[in-house]
């Protein structure tokens, strides 16, 4: 079955999961299908701010940044519906998870350790993975996240290849998630 996005969407779907995951690339994709608003909570942060992401981190500190990110997001999910892509550690803070569960419908993007480290790989922007073997880092994220992500209301695995199979995968499961909801 092919979903084509032309179903009713009742709050702003929220997408998270490690960073490689795919949330951007996915997430503009699903808007696109389901003609609505993408917006990347990473960029409105650092709109916000003035900076980016690192230079608040290593300026303020990842608690600063947290506290940053959750105030964004809560206005953001007042917006009308949209599809909103988050930051890898976003939904692990339990205040800014309890605010997508509440307000968005969230969406797990889960990937594999060897797709996480092929696609960062290509990327130096990342703060968590500057200093050490990037391996070695996501898999120490995979086992303290995944359980946590695990709590979004849908999960979609991030396929190697082509996005399009991974878009219409988290648009089945959205499908699935919004008609349980209205049965």
């Amino acid at each position: 079955m092919s979903i084509n996005g032309n179903f009713p969407i009742p709050k702003t779907v929220v997408l998270v999961g490690l960073m490689g995951a795919g949330k951007t690339c996915i997430g503009k994709k699903m808007a696109q299908a389901m003609n609505l608003p993408f917006v990347d909570a990473d960029a409105e942060i650092e709109k916000a701010a003035g900076c980016s992401i690192a230079e608040i981190f290593e300026a303020h500190g990842e608690t600063y940044f947290r506290d940053r990110e959750r105030m964004v997001i809560q206005r953001l999910l007042e917006d009308p519906v949209q599809v909103l892509s988050t930051g890898g550690g976003a939904f692990i803070d339990e205040g800014t998870r309890a605010t997508i569960l509440d307000k968005g419908i969230s969406l797990w993007l889960r990937a594999d350790l060897d797709i996480l480290v092929e696609r960062t790989s290509r990327r130096t922007h990342r703060p968590l993975l500057r200093n050490g073997n990037h391996r070695e880092i996501l898999s120490g994220l995979i086992d303290e996240r995944y359980p946590i992500y695990a709590k979004a209301d849908i999960t979609t695995d991030s396929a190697e290849g082509s996005a399009d199979i991974t878009t219409e995968q988290a648009l089945q499961g959205l499908y699935d998630f919004c008609k349980n909801k209205t049965e």
